[in-house]
């Protein structure tokens, strides 16, 4: 087995979605105390491992249907490449070094990681395949993610964070759904949960959540215990820079139909990644510039 199959194997490309557990200290306005930095990327680690996991326990599961898709079919399981002892010794090696992480670190953090990765078993033997309710526990994985980067931290989540996560992480399934769709009615057959969607069900779903997660966010820039906690009331000018990459991603979406990959979309439009990067560094000077020129 060579580098190169083992880098598809275990995606570290996908790692991307673990910098939610920086997410609680960043909007604590905690993340620049380097105890609270150094555990963040302690946790950051323990979960990209066991993600990692995840991904080699979804090819192992999967290699058969993903011998159907146009481009999973390369991947090193469904291809041969990699043989299914090979993909169970990695696995295993990869969710000890996650979960001893994770322990040493803290209690609450073993406890979410191990959760988080039983959700999986259960999503990648079962629940996929019920509609709906897949794409749920998308959303419950980046919760875990949330709720375990609280725990490393000691930062307390906020019933907000909890919210706009949940609908963010449903709007990038619901995405990555219409993408396998649009693969299927091509005459692929890989997912049965598709079964319960269509392409209106899908596009309304997606508007639906995207126009919720807005007004949620507009909500939280308003609300007086985050003016308050953050010192300042002109936190709603990062509401510009929400509303306009939550446009573009839909317009990736249903126009140029390009998010089977919500990853794979985050790392290649640049402007995408602009108005994230305005997003953070917007919101990363109400929160600490005070404390660094102060």
């Amino acid at each position: 087995m060579s580098l190169r199959q083992l880098l598809t194997l275990i995606r570290p490309e996908h790692w991307v979605k673990n910098l939610f557990l920086y997410i609680p200290a960043f909007f604590a306005a905690r993340l620049s105390e380097p105890v609270v930095l150094r555990d963040a990327t302690f946790g950051f680690i323990a979960f990209c491992l066991i993600a990692s996991a995840v991904y080699v326990l979804n090819d192992l599961v999967d290699a058969p249907q993903d011998r159907n898709h146009p481009d999973k079919r390369r991947r090193p399981i469904a291809s041969g490449e990699v043989s299914v002892w090979q993909g169970v010794a990695i696995l295993t090696a990869l969710l000890f070094g996650g979960t001893a992480l994770a322990s040493y670190l803290s209690r609450e953090m073993l406890i979410y990681s191990l959760l988080y990765f039983i959700v999986n078993v259960f999503y990648s033997f079962s629940l996929k395949h019920i509609a709906i309710i897949d794409i749920s526990l998308i959303g419950l994985g980046f919760l875990l993610r949330v709720f375990a980067g609280g725990a490393v931290t000691g930062v307390e989540v906020s019933q907000w964070l909890i919210v706009l996560t949940f609908l963010l992480a449903m709007i990038l399934a619901l995405a990555k759904r219409r993408g396998e769709y649009l693969v299927e009615t091509k005459g692929h057959t890989f997912r049965k949960a598709l079964e319960g969607y269509n392409l209106p069900f899908l596009d309304v779903s997606m508007v639906v959540c995207s126009t919720v997660a807005i007004v949620a966010y507009l909500m939280y820039c308003f609300s007086p215990e985050v003016t308050g906690r953050i010192g300042s009331e002109k936190i709603y000018y990062t509401a510009f820079f929400v509303i306009i990459g939550i446009l573009r991603y839909l317009q990736l979406t249903l126009v140029y139909n390009k998010t089977e990959s919500p990853t794979r979309a985050l790392l290649r439009d640049g402007f995408l990644q602009i108005v994230l990067l305005s997003w953070i560094g917007s919101f990363a000077w109400l929160l600490y510039a005070k404390k660094w020129f102060l």
